[in-house]
């Protein structure tokens, strides 16, 4: 047995039992007070009619300005405010003004996106209805100097960008949106805001349901256009600065830490997106401050700026304040953070079960976590559960892929999501005081866990476990011996190295010893075992076009199933069903309704832009297949045979769909020796680190 190990109880004399201490923390957190800090952060805003604290505002640098206060009133040390710099955004004011159908003159509110449209007061336009916003939706229309008025579904159909961008190459001058579904459906006067994900030289706006049917009515009447006014700023500043605000709990034995963050811009009042995430952090600081509670790590809390938005023209342009706080303001933490807890929108159930999302390499532990909590039954009568990977919808993805383990309250699979999210009735009157206060216990508790830990307590195996599950799944869909040869290699070797990840992780559980000397002369071995964490974030984590997580493999693997698919079905002649396959290889699905210069665009700005322009997503879309001039040739064959009822010659579309698949074959190849050489380096890190943590044992 470990000499270290040994003196556990001589490091330490406890005056208290850990329930103890947990109890004494949670006493002191004041729910009231946290809201309270939410609704003063709506002070602040750029349009003074429906609010918006957006990325590089002077709204934003004021709250920033009250948060650093803030912190410094309740006692946290070395806060800073942290400069970087970013595309910002001010979104002042844009009014519309209109007669409706019956001659009455009316006035409305739009909301707005991240584009430049500026004007001198009120300035006449005509207005054009352009259904959804599509390439054929413009035939026979002249909208050339003129606004557009167009319904979209950005949730189930296409991002904003996409009829955007349509409408500036049609000559509009801007593009008013109206969400019909997916988002802002808790009632027809909602408006909606979203990231642009495009130049700021195409202007848009927003519009509610209720008043956009008002100039629908007018357009019914036989009227091509109407004619309106509007008073608008909207201003986007490239290369503006903006600064994230931190402050620290100091910690008693290492220089380790745990991050808790939140974002505090925010379209319209942001009430629970992301004020109430805000306050609960300073609300849990407060807490552990007035408690007398001593970590032994550094606890650092983190209000970032530009979640929302601060890049232009890219399609990963949110969380640009995370991304910038740990790969350009402190790259050094990098290997010294044990866990962040990031949050957003935790005073509202978003269902009846709440839960945990973290990385993969974090599961474990969060599970034997949340089995021991009790779950109020009036917040979540299911209970509690953990749930991985990590998305991209929120700053969690940035830390993760920095090295940081992360989590963040799951919120993003309720009903709120397409009633209130990103509107005007994102308030306080959606406040859950009975799920704010779980929130404020749970992390509580779990931040108290992690600072009793030496080490990160990172399983690899559940990475691993996934991996082999994946391929294992994909090598039964490939019919080349070559291929599957190369695949049972990669099985055999994530196989060994779930093995050896099982044992790091008895070794870590056993050997997170809280004494003062063992958390010091731990910090080299946590280091490393963060690295491995880095590496596999790395080697394995990748995004599709609709930024969901997957492994390296998984895209080509996908493609060549559609491929398969589509040319199966021109083999029977069957056109229909070969494009329905086909729009689901990669982003091809918006070569069936935009011109090719907006596909284009929205393709290559993702495949050759600057990194720190692309910033999170950098490298992480692979192997594009581009159908964008077949799927148009096919389907103009599709109109023919329905015309003329005779299948025509599809010889040629189909030796170019087999070019394709001996493409995506070469990449899905390249991809599984790529993970396998991967998968033995880490194999070999960790075999390393097995032998640390087992000579740090019997020191």
């Amino acid at each position: 047995m470990s000499g270290t190990a040994g003196t556990q109880g001589e490091c330490r004399v406890e005056k208290e039992t850990e329930e103890e201490i947990i109890q004494r923390c949670i006493s002191h957190l004041d729910t009231d007070y946290s809201c309270r800090l939410a609704k003063q952060m709506e002070r602040e805003k750029t349009n003074p009619v429906l609010g918006f604290r957006t990325a590089g505002s002077h709204a934003e640098k004021a709250t920033g300005d009250f948060l650093y206060e803030e912190m410094r009133s309740i006692g946290l040390t070395d806060v800073q405010k942290e400069e970087f710099w970013l595309d910002s955004w001010t979104f002042g004011r844009a009014v519309l003004r209109f007669k409706d159908s019956s001659g009455k003159e009316y006035t409305c509110q739009l909301g707005a996106y991240q584009t430049n449209f500026e004007t001198d007061g009120f300035q006449e336009y005509e207005l054009v209805y352009v259904g959804r916003g599509t390439a054929a939706d413009y035939k026979n229309l002249d909208v050339r100097g003129k606004l557009v008025l167009a319904d979209i579904n950005q949730r189930d159909e296409w991002w904003i960008n996409y009829p955007v961008y349509q409408a500036y190459l049609k000559g509009a001058v801007g593009l008013i949106a109206v969400q019909m579904q997916g988002y802002g459906e808790v009632d027809d006067e909602a408006l909606n805001a979203q990231d642009i994900a495009g130049p700021e030289y195409a202007p848009a706006f927003s519009i509610s349901r209720r008043d956009a049917a008002l100039l629908k009515d007018r357009l019914c009447e036989n009227e091509r256009s109407v004619r309106v006014e509007l008073d608008a700023c909207s201003r986007v500043e490239r290369n503006r600065p903006a600064y994230n605000i931190t402050g620290k709990i100091p910690g008693t034995e290492t220089d380790q830490m745990i991050l808790l963050s939140a974002h505090y811009d925010s379209y319209f009042d942001g009430f629970q997106d992301d004020n109430c995430a805000v306050s609960m952090t300073f609300g849990i600081a407060k807490a552990l401050l007035e408690s007398g509670y001593r970590p032994r790590h550094t606890i650092v809390i983190c209000a970032l700026a530009a979640e929302e938005w601060g890049v232009c023209d890219s399609k990963y342009d949110w969380s640009t304040g995370a991304w910038n706080q740990v790969f350009r303001i402190h790259p050094e933490w990098q290997g010294k953070v044990l866990a962040d807890l990031n949050f957003e929108l935790p005073a509202h159930a978003h269902s009846s079960r709440d839960a945990i999302r973290c990385t993969y390499e974090y599961a474990d532990f969060l599970k034997k976590f949340a089995d021991e909590m009790i779950v109020p039954e009036d917040a979540y009568p299911d209970g509690l559960t953990v749930l991985a990977p990590i998305e991209t919808w929120s700053d969690d993805f940035s830390m993760a892929i920095a090295g940081i383990p992360s989590t963040v309250n799951d919120f993003s699979a309720g009903p709120f999501m397409e009633t209130h999210y990103h509107s005007q009735y994102d308030n306080e009157e959606i406040y859950q005081e009975n799920v704010y206060r779980f929130h404020h216990e749970l992390y509580t508790r779990l931040l108290l866990k992690l600072d009793t830990l030496i080490f990160p307590p990172l399983d690899f195996s559940h990475l691993f476990r996934k991996m082999h599950s994946s391929v294992s799944a994909r090598m039964a869909e490939q019919d080349e011996e070559d291929l599957q040869g190369v695949m049972q290699t990669l099985i055999r070797e994530t196989e060994q190295a779930e093995r050896t990840a099982e044992e790091l992780y008895e070794w870590i559980e056993k050997s997170q010893i809280v004494c003062p000397v063992a958390a010091k002369s731990g910090e080299d071995i946590s280091q490393r075992l963060l690295g491995i964490f880095r590496k596999g974030q790395d080697y394995f984590v990748r995004l599709n076009w609709q930024d969901e997580v997957l492994f390296p493999h998984e895209a080509a693997s996908n493609n060549i199933c559609y491929l398969n698919q589509a040319v199966q079905a021109l083999e029977e002649g069957e056109i229909e069903e070969a494009l329905k396959a086909l729009y689901e290889v990669d982003n091809n699905c918006y070569a069936f309704l935009f011109d090719e210069e907006v596909y284009y665009h929205f393709t290559e700005y993702i495949l050759h832009q600057p990194k720190d322009r692309l910033m999170w997503g950098a490298g992480r879309i692979l192997h594009h297949e581009n159908l964008y001039g077949i799927v148009k040739r096919l389907r103009k064959l599709e109109s023919r045979q329905a015309e003329h009822g005779q299948i025509p010659d599809l010889e040629e579309e189909i030796r170019r769909l087999q070019a394709a698949q001996r493409r995506q074959r070469a990449y899905l190849t390249d991809d599984i020796r790529y993970m396998t050489e991967s998968v033995r380096k880490m194999q070999k890190m960790m075999e390393a680190s097995l032998q640390e943590i087992k000579d740090y044992r019997i020191e």
